[in-house]
């Protein structure tokens, strides 16, 4: 199952690998970003646009549209969208009430990191 957490630390050491002198700064921007999210989120879950990714026409990205398709519906919420913050995306599986964070990416990333299921 995703975590937040995981996310966030990735995010994290993106940060730091891209310029470690304002990573702390960007990554409180960031933080602050994610509450803000989180807040619209609570009462809104459809908030953001459709996942984009969905309509890849590579077998790569059909491959990780299904994979991610799966997985949000192995939830229970089979709806994803997708959240632009200022230089990330959240893409987020959602139900009418409820909202799960599957990924987080920079704008500069190509694909979302996606949590590897048990073997």
């Amino acid at each position: 199952m995703p975590n937040f957490l995981d996310c966030l630390n990735a995010a994290n050491r993106f940060m730091t690998e891209q310029e470690a002198a304002s990573a702390p700064a960007r990554f409180k921007k960031l933080q602050s970003e994610l509450a803000k999210a989180r807040a619209l989120l609570s009462f809104a879950p459809t908030s953001g646009r459709p996942a984009r990714f969905l309509q890849a026409k590579s077998g790569w990205g059909q491959f990780q549209a299904e994979q991610t398709k799966q997985l949000a519906e192995s939830l229970g919420m089979p709806e994803l969208r997708e959240l632009v913050l200022a230089r990330y995306v959240l893409l987020c599986a959602h139900s009418d009430r409820e909202v799960v964070l599957l990924s987080m990416r920079h704008e500069r990333q190509l694909a979302y990191p996606l949590a590897r299921p048990a073997i």
